[in-house]
């Protein structure tokens, strides 16, 4: 879908969201899994950490983390997991609720939390929007370098990010910087097909449907951890 949307033609693929996190290219009929999260989806470690800091659903935990990102300006130490193609978001997760823990009980003490090791001056005073700017710099930055080493393997030019958390202009932002230092493009969508499982699967079924695959509604079922690489896609050559 994001393909017929974007007009991308061979894309490498990001697919980012709170279940997925994988980097994907297309070959003899199969969408290839170069590189995957180890533990849980960066969607995930988003969503969890908007619950750390009481942010709010309405209209997304990772949209609200976006907005509060914007006005952060400190990047604090995070640990950087990335292990050749693949990617792990537990740790940092772990990290960055600890840091929110201090910042929170600074702020019951009626006290604000500073940088451990400073000054102990304003300039060193750390906010919520320093911790979102934070988690997302590092986990966005682990995702560029695992797609870039993608693009490399396979001299591809094309990115295309999809799922909810591609919706993240950030994301987009820090993917196009890298996309065209290689000389390439970044293609995404918007929240009306990032973040609608609805569409895809339907999306997905009129293609399979088109190339003479059909089930019988008696015969059907969900299979819910099915995966990329699993799929004969018999709609591309």
């Amino acid at each position: 879908m994001g393909r017929t949307i974007t007009s991308s033609s061979n894309p490498i693929v990001l697919y980012v969201s709170g279940g997925n996190t994988q980097i994907i290219a297309y070959a003899s009929h199969r969408y290839r899994i170069f590189g995957e999260t180890l533990d849980i989806a960066v969607g995930n470690c988003l969503d969890r950490f908007a619950r750390t800091l009481n942010i709010s659903n309405d209209p997304a935990p990772g949209y609200n983390i976006e907005q509060l990102a914007k006005k952060g300006r400190r990047l604090l130490d995070l640990p950087y997991a990335v292990k050749g193609m693949d990617c792990s978001f537990g740790g940092i997760l772990a990290s960055i609720d600890v840091m929110a823990a201090e910042l929170e009980r600074a702020e019951r003490e009626g006290g604000k939390w500073r940088v451990p090791g400073g000054d102990g001056e304003e300039k060193d005073v750390v906010t919520r929007e320093d911790l979102c700017f934070t988690l997302q710099e590092t986990v966005y930055a682990m995702l560029v370098e695992i797609t870039e080493r993608a693009m490399a393997h396979v001299g591809a030019n094309q990115v295309l990010i999809v799922g909810g958390v591609g919706c993240n202009e950030r994301l987009q932002e820090m993917m196009g910087l890298m996309a065209e230092s290689r000389g390439g493009s970044v293609y995404a969508t918007d929240e009306r097909f990032c973040i609608d499982n609805g569409i895809m699967i339907a999306h997905a079924g009129l293609l399979a449907y088109r190339t003479g695959f059909d089930t019988k509604m008696e015969d059907t079922t969900c299979t819910q951890r099915f995966r990329t690489d699993e799929v004969y896609v018999g709609w591309r050559e």
